[in-house]
């Protein structure tokens, strides 16, 4: 009797690279192609499918940008049949509202991971409770969700009493956010002056990671010191209003603002020091990153960030909204190259204990066995 392999369609609502994409591309990578044959589902294409298909993994787009939406249920149903898929891993609401009715269809385990609900503090409570109602609906449904972070898990379960969770932290890939290894020098394609502290933003500019909070706080720089510049790296719906801001609040010149890049490492590599005043989050795997680099980081304590993150220890934490706070730490900061090398180095030593890819596929692929034993097939 010999086994075949399990097969698992992992599912996401996009193709351009975020933190929850970023996360499927290292599961993908890691897991055991002995036991595990992964296919990949995006609802867009972009540098996430590109790179998967680089890697030989067979991906499939189906285009929608809407969640629930009845359209795409039959091209999902058949793509599930035709690859005789064992196992849906969706990530994130979006892909899992659009792959649940079809997956149940046919019987299918399925697994959800939570990159961060859909439902937080910044929304109307019309909007808020329905999407708290959508998420119940959909924890009710599947095998077992995934939370990213403790704090997201305790969110579902004290709001709609989830079932079947359990907490798989996100995993950095250690070798390749290796500060110790060789890496291209970006400081002149980046318009980076000599002498000065570089502070990093490397996000998809969005509410969420709340922009004008970080501007505002670099006028608020300004008034002390011109001896810092700002690399803002990412597109996103806030991007233009933030440049607008920034030439608002005269501090155009200490801001470069770049495109999204795809050489991660060799981004962080630069950074002195890198910030995040996000309003709310699951786990910020750019924050990770970022960690796994030694950059003294900055941040806000929203949900798996202050997992993460110790005040003091490996990071500074200033409060959601408070520019002022915000300059301030970046300031002692720039002040104390000694107190970033040190914080940097514990950062590293908390990812290298908490945050491993290897530990966060192993999890997964545990999850997986347990969902489906086995299967075997005649020889």
């Amino acid at each position: 009797m010999n086994f075949r392999k399990i097969k698992v369609l992992e599912t996401i609502r996009q193709g351009q690279i975020g933190g929850g994409e970023s996360h499927v591309l290292d599961l993908v990578k890691g897991l055991n192609k002995d036991i595990f044959e992964p296919v990949v589902l995006s609802f867009t294409h972009g540098p996430m499918v590109d790179q998967l298909k680089a890697m030989g993994i067979k991906t499939y787009v189906v285009e929608t940008l809407k969640p629930f939406n009845i359209a795409t249920y039959n091209a999902v149903k058949q793509i599930l049949k035709d690859e005789e898929i064992d196992i849906l891993h969706a990530h994130g609401t979006r892909s899992l509202s659009n792959t649940i009715f079809p997956a149940k269809s046919l019987g299918l385990p399925i697994v959800y991971t939570v990159h961060g609900w859909s439902f937080h503090q910044d929304q109307p409570f019309h909007i808020r409770r329905v999407r708290e109602l959508s998420e119940k609906f959909l924890t009710d449904q599947v095998n077992v969700t995934i939370s990213v972070s403790k704090s997201n898990q305790r969110d579902g379960l004290e709001r709609f009493n989830m079932k079947r969770s359990q907490v798989i932290n996100y995993g950095i890939d250690l070798n390749r956010f290796n500060p110790a290894k060789p890496m291209n020098d970006l400081r002149q394609e980046l318009g980076i002056v000599p002498g000065k502290t570089v502070v990093g933003y490397l996000v998809r500019m969005t509410v969420q990671k709340d922009p004008f909070t970080l501007i505002r706080a670099v006028a608020e720089v300004a008034k002390k010191t011109r001896d810092v510049q700002f690399l803002f790296i990412g597109d996103g719906d806030l991007k233009q209003a933030s440049v607008d801001l920034a030439r608002e609040l005269n501090v155009s010149d200490m801001i470069t603002f770049h495109p999204f890049r795809t050489d991660i490492p060799e981004v962080l590599n630069t950074f002195d020091i890198y910030t995040l005043p996000s309003l709310w989050e699951g786990l910020p795997i750019g924050m990770l990153e970022a960690m796994g680099m030694q950059k003294a980081i900055v941040a806000t304590p929203v949900d798996g960030t202050k997992e993460a993150i110790s005040e003091g220890q490996n990071g500074l934490l200033v409060p959601c909204k408070d520019h002022v706070a915000l300059a301030n730490a970046i300031i002692r900061l720039h002040e104390n190259p000694e107190l970033r090398k040190v914080l940097g180095a514990a950062a590293r030593k908390t990812v290298e204990d908490t945050f491993d890819v290897k530990m966060m596929v192993r999890n997964n692929e545990n999850l997986y066995q347990r969902q489906m034993p086995m299967l075997q097939v005649a020889a």
